[in-house]
């Protein structure tokens, strides 16, 4: 979170009902613009790590980050190793990007139960450093995960290991996605950077005071100095403010009224705390009801303007210019065709 410049990264998400298009393309006109890095997703369909190392092996300078891994799909063994694979593939380049989703998927896809999703993260993260330190075998024996597993239901045959391969670095940075106050928070005290999801200027001032909280407490892993930040920004330009607002209306609509149930969706919580509880609660009847175009026709265009960049150019830049650069973010991450990234690029750069 130090003052400088913001970097640029490319946002390659997760798929939809198959892989996107263009996308070497995409990765090649980011890598000659200078961008830092690249990131991939994973909801319920493709996973994060198979395309990142596909794509990844295309690039030479990107770091390559998940955004985010979805901890209750594989256990922190697991991923430590698939990460400390990626980073020696890649040259030192991986990110590892946590985040613990929702009861609606981990439940009803990962047939995993969902309590504590803090106490769950900090075991997780805490095992992957002890598994990249390798300074011992690994014995952990939390509230969460047991690694070996002992007891009743186990052979008992279990015993410490060690990686058998060295990780490459054992510092390999580690990021949180997080939305709420906690969640921040601990993403400030453990890990080396946050993954915020619809950042806005509105609420800046608010995380600022989560991360230092998390900064202040005793063994804090980083301060706000070398803390990072990417943070993605939809732009979308277009000389009909409007027509540029549909375009973030479709999945401003789907993660307010479908990524979630009605009793538990961290989505539509955190555009309730920007002030629009009573059209999230609308936006949310309205797509549970089965109506999701008027679901996503709902969403005010203030609220759009608050979590994204739309319409003529000249406005995309002043509120750049006015907010965003203001904002706790150390990368602005974007998607888009080889066109729009130079845009993005001119508009961040000049």
């Amino acid at each position: 979170m130090a003052d400088g410049d913001l970097k640029l990264g490319l946002v390659l998400g997760y798929w939809f009902s198959g892989p996107p298009v263009g996308v070497a393309e995409q990765i090649a006109a980011a890598e000659d613009l200078g961008f830092d890095s690249m990131w991939t997703a994973e909801a319920y369909g493709s996973d994060c790590f198979t395309p990142l190392a596909w794509y990844g092996s295309q690039t030479s300078k990107m770091r390559l980050g998940t955004a985010v891994t979805q901890i209750s799909g594989r256990t922190p063994t697991t991923v430590a190793m698939t990460a400390l694979t990626l980073d020696h593939l890649s040259g030192g380049r991986a990110i590892l990007g946590l985040g613990a989703s929702g009861p609606q998927v981990v439940e009803g896809w990962y047939g995993q139960p969902y309590p504590k999703p803090l106490a769950r993260t900090r075991e997780y993260v805490e095992i992957i450093r002890r598994i990249l330190a390798r300074e011992e075998p690994l014995d952990f024996q939390g509230d969460h995960y047991q690694v070996p597993l002992r007891g009743e239901g186990t052979m008992d045959l279990g015993k410490p290991l060690k990686s058998i391969t060295h990780p490459l670095r054992a510092d390999l940075p580690i990021f949180l996605g997080a939305e709420g106050p906690k969640n921040v928070a601990m993403a400030a005290e453990i890990a080396d950077g946050w993954l915020p999801i619809f950042l806005s200027p509105k609420l800046d001032e608010h995380y600022r005071q989560c991360l230092d909280e998390g900064f202040a407490r005793p063994g804090a892993r980083r301060t706000r100095e070398d803390f990072e930040i990417p943070n993605m920004i939809q732009v979308v330009v277009n000389d009909d403010v409007n027509a540029a607002a549909d375009m973030v209306r479709m999945s401003l609509g789907f993660y307010i009224g479908g990524m979630g149930a009605r009793e538990v969706n961290f989505h539509a919580n955190l555009f309730a705390r920007m002030g629009y509880a009573e059209q999230v609660e609308k936006i949310q009847d309205l797509f549970l009801a089965g109506k999701k175009d008027e679901a996503i026709r709902s969403v005010p265009l203030e609220l759009v303007e608050d979590v994204a960049l739309v319409g003529p150019i000249e406005k995309v830049r002043e509120e750049f210019d006015a907010r965003w650069r203001k904002v706790a973010m150390t990368t602005m991450l974007v998607s888009g065709n080889p066109d729009h990234l130079r845009q993005v690029t001119d508009l961040v750069r000049g």
